[in-house]
């Protein structure tokens, strides 16, 4: 398919008069986002760090809610910084990538610590610190600091690959909607540009049903030129998503408190509590494997029966399917390593992510004498 332009190819009139005219319709009016700047005042590098690293896979409707209570319990970058981690990755359950969580504890400390409380101004400085990008640092750049970074997510993406009408599929054009992207950042209000390019994607720019009679760039994009608007971004068909198997145990005491676990600080999940679970794997496990893979020795277990069903949990690349065993354990029994006992009543005192939060609730429906459900929940 032949383009009126490749995307080297719009000149800096081109670019300047693009620019202009993206930020004159964001000056007409924009989404409010409880995020961003009023007109006149200053961006808070902490508040523009806090809500990008939200953002990343999360929805902004979402994230507002967070957002808000991050900032209510943790009004600065010290108070986050001196933050406890698992109150942190308790305030973080529902937005899921729990690294996330974690990083942003670690660079809390790193800039209150060991920088002076001020984040680095440029993207190599910021792309340095634990779980900034190089979209991250771009729009903290462009943001917090009026640096003239390209801000490229998956919203610029769709904008660029229309507007140049770039044919081959997002995943493999990647470094020419960059320089494409990078040929049209301007150095006046870049932050007002990447608001506004973002914005754009989000609200005219979108996958499907495009509102090009109102988009401010219509005169010069490509793809609707062409009759492509529909058609562009290509995009690969994904994968089919693979099945891992796991069992998790439900343990539970004589006074009804049920084991929890926490899991290993690196990796999927990592430093969150858990039902504890043999590992996920891409074959099922046997009965007799998987009692084999108990927290407890299976012959400190009494009552050991698995519970009809399974749970499933979709990851970002897999699907989890769990078998959920419960057994009753010996009063005396001494506690496993990174283990607890917890009355299913303080399950909420805890940083359970999603996947366990479905195990206890297949519990509560299969056998609910052995998970049984506070007031509150009822409400």
């Amino acid at each position: 398919m032949k383009t009126r332009q490749t995307a080297l190819q719009k000149d800096a009139k081109d670019a300047r008069r693009l620019a202009s005219a993206l930020l004159r319709w964001y000056d007409r009016g924009h989404r409010s986002f409880v995020w961003r700047a009023e007109e006149g005042e200053k961006a808070d590098p902490y508040r523009v760090w806090l809500s990008e690293i939200m953002l990343q896979q999360t929805q902004a409707a979402t994230v507002e809610s967070y957002y808000r209570k991050f900032l209510d319990r943790w009004p600065t970058l010290q108070a986050l910084a001196g933050a406890d981690r698992d109150a942190l990755l308790h305030a973080w359950q529902g937005l899921g990538y729990y690294s996330r969580a974690r990083n942003l504890h670690r660079t809390a400390r790193i800039v209150a610590d060991e920088l002076g409380g001020r984040f680095p101004e440029d993207e190599a400085g910021l792309m340095a610190l634990p779980g900034i990008g190089p979209y991250s640092a771009a729009a903290i750049a462009a943001i917090a600091f009026e640096k003239p970074a390209t801000v490229v997510d998956g919203n610029v993406e769709r904008v660029i690959a229309r507007l140049f009408a770039i044919a081959k599929p997002v995943s493999k054009a990647k470094k020419e909607i960059r320089a494409a992207a990078a040929s049209l950042t301007p150095k006046r209000r870049p932050g007002d540009y990447a608001h506004a390019i973002m914005e754009l994607g989000g609200a005219i720019c979108r996958p499907s049903r495009p509102d090009c009679p109102h988009c401010p760039w219509a005169f010069a994009c490509d793809a609707l030129a062409a009759g492509l608007v529909e058609d562009l971004p290509k995009r690969l068909r994904r994968p089919r998503r693979p099945v891992r198997h796991g069992v998790a145990f439900w343990l539970r005491r004589g006074d009804g408190a049920v084991l929890l676990r926490r899991r290993p600080e690196t990796g999927l999940l990592g430093g969150m509590m858990e039902i504890p679970s043999t590992d996920w794997r891409a074959g099922a496990w046997t009965m007799a494997e998987a009692w084999g893979a108990a927290p407890v020795p299976a012959a400190k277990l009494k009552a050991k029966r698995p519970l009809p069903g399974s749970v499933r949990h979709d990851f970002s690349h897999f699907r989890l399917e769990l078998s959920v065993l419960v057994a009753e354990t010996q009063a005396r029994m001494r506690t496993p390593e990174n283990t607890l006992w917890c009355p299913p009543e303080g399950f909420g005192d805890h940083a359970l992510p999603a996947a366990m939060r479905k195990v206890i609730a297949h519990v509560r429906a299969a056998a609910p004498r052995l998970a049984p459900v506070r007031a509150a929940d009822k409400t």
